[in-house]
């Protein structure tokens, strides 16, 4: 794959929420995907995910029904990672946890055959750096591609080049995101939590905080969010959406790097992940979903 050359494969190890949206922008932008995860039930219920997303676009008249099974025949779902080697791109999404990510590119730098693809990580928080050198020579094709959930209806990717990244390989992901996936990507550092989340987790802390000391209801706080600062979401319905453990993983991330109060996972937070109640995908969290 050379500079210019527009992609056509792409790889994304992981069929959780984040994966099986990233795969499915990704098919209906015309592209080839392997979807890759641990076990053939697994890789059966990430084709549900997106057989599922599909639906609901098709109900809501975001597109045809024909349109939406063509992207679901794009996709092949498989739990065989050396089906990803002939890919120009591969994106990892697995769970939001160093060693797996790690154990991911190594296997990674050893399958992908093409030299110049592209390996990219959708971490919300890891340092970029870390997954390249685990990568060796190849540590100068591995960047961060951050996609927001739902990846379907939002618009920005975050970039994330290492000190190890070659700045072709940068550009290169900045022409995939904005021209092949018509996302609007944006350069962050290889710091914790990159721009967004180092942005928006202390926030989303704050209000459990607010939550747990018993100062405002869960309601009082993100309906003062919404109807008061034009939030389309309050920050508690938003940290549930997100995950719960996914909210915890990136404030223990920044809290390892800066070391200030601010970034500390609330005791709250903590029990509630301990506990299982993850958020919206778990049924229950700082709210019960029926």
């Amino acid at each position: 794959m050379s500079a210019s050359e527009t992609v056509q494969r792409v790889g994304v190890v992981g069929g959780g929420i984040m994966g099986t949206g990233i795969s499915e922008v990704c098919a209906r932008e015309g592209l080839d995907v392997v979807l890759v995860e641990v076990d053939e039930a697994a890789a059966r219920a990430a084709r549900g995910r997106v057989e599922h997303s599909l639906h609901r676009a098709v109900s809501r008249g975001k597109l045809g029904a024909e349109d939406a099974e063509h992207v679901l025949e794009s996709i092949l779902f498989t739990d065989e990672l050396q089906a990803v080697a002939d890919r120009e791109v591969v994106i990892e999404a697995v769970v939001e946890d160093k060693a797996a990510k790690l154990a991911v590119f190594r296997r990674l730098a050893e399958t992908v055959e093409d030299r110049d693809a592209l390996l990219a990580s959708n971490t919300s928080s890891i340092p970029i750096v870390e997954l390249a050198a685990a990568c060796r020579e190849r540590g100068g094709h591995v960047l961060g591609l951050h996609f927001f959930n739902p990846v379907p209806v939002l618009s920005l990717v975050e970039v994330i080049p290492s000190l190890l990244t070659d700045e072709a390989v940068c550009q290169r992901a900045l022409r995939f995101a904005s021209e092949q996936l018509h996302k609007e990507p944006i350069v962050a550092p290889d710091r914790a939590g990159f721009t967004v989340n180092a942005l928006l987790i202390p926030y989303l802390l704050a209000a459990i905080r607010m939550f747990e000391q018993g100062l405002a209801s869960a309601e009082d706080i993100d309906q003062g969010m919404v109807k008061g600062c034009n939030h389309p979401m309050g920050p508690l319905a938003l940290a549930d959406l997100i995950g719960l453990d996914t909210v915890m993983a990136v404030a223990e991330s920044l809290y390892a790097e800066h070391r200030e109060a601010l970034f500390a996972p609330p005791p709250l937070l903590q029990r509630l992940v301990a506990a299982g109640l993850l958020g919206r995908k778990s049924g229950r969290g700082l709210y019960s979903y029926g």
